[in-house]
C-alpha cells in the first residue's frame, strides 16, 4: 500500500515530526512504502478559486511544487495529515495543500482512500481539538474517503511533553494498522 504523510508544521522538529516518524516506522514495519510532503518548506502558493484547472485538464494556473504532489495524491491509497494545532484548525501550510486538492477534485472523490490525522497542541482541554476533528471528519466525507483513524495530541507543545506522552506509541500503532 501506498502511503502519503502530508505535514504542515513550520517546525522542522516540532511535537508533529516525531509523531511523524512514528507513524511512518509503524506503516513502513507493516511493508507499506511511505513518501512525504514537507508543506512548510515547498512553494505551494493558495488556491484562488480561478477554475483554470477546471477549463485546463486539471492543471492549476501556478506553477509550483503541488505539481510534483498531484501525482503522490494520486497514487497514494492513504493520506495521512500531520499539523500542530493552530487555533484550534489545521496550519495555513497544510491547509493549502487541501484548498489546492481543487484541480484534482473529481479524481480524488473518485478514489477510495483512508485518511489519518495526527495532530498536537498545547491545549490541555478535551474540547480543544473538536475544531480540526470536525473539519477532519467533514474533508473525509467530502472526499468519500475512509476516516480511519487519528492521534490528537494534546498539552504536547514541546517535544519534552511529547515523548513522555503515550502519544509517540499511538502514532506507531495507528501507522502498524494501514
Amino acid at each position: 500500500m501506498n502511503v502519503l504523510i502530508i505535514k504542515g508544521s513550520p517546525h522542522e522538529k516540532g511535537t508533529t515530526s516525531l509523531l511523524a516518524k512514528k507513524f511512518e516506522e509503524g506503516a513502513r514495519a507493516a511493508g507499506h512504502v511511505v513518501q512525504e510532503i514537507d508543506a512548510a518548506h515547498m512553494d505551494i502558493k493558495s488556491c484562488m478559486g480561478c477554475n483554470y484547472c477546471r477549463k485546463n485538464n486539471g492543471i492549476c494556473v501556478h506553477n509550483d511544487d503541488m505539481a510534483d504532489a498531484y501525482p503522490m495524491l494520486s497514487d497514494a491509497d492513504a493520506i495521512v495529515f500531520v499539523t500542530p494545532l493552530y487555533y484550534f484548525g489545521f496550519t495555513s501550510q497544510i491547509k493549502k495543500v487541501i484548498d489546492r486538492f481543487y484541480a484534482m477534485n473529481s479524481e480524488l472523490r473518485a478514489e477510495a482512500k483512508m485518511a489519518y490525522l495526527l495532530a498536537a497542541g498545547a491545549d490541555r482541554e478535551d474540547w480543544a481539538m473538536e475544531g480540526i476533528s470536525a473539519t477532519f471528519d467533514v474533508m473525509c466525507r467530502y472526499l468519500r474517503w475512509e476516516n480511519a483513524g487519528s492521534v490528537l495530541a494534546l498539552g504536547c507543545g514541546s517535544r519534552e511533553e511529547i515523548k513522555e506522552s503515550e502519544y509517540l506509541s499511538q502514532a506507531e500503532v495507528l501507522g502498524r494498522s494501514v
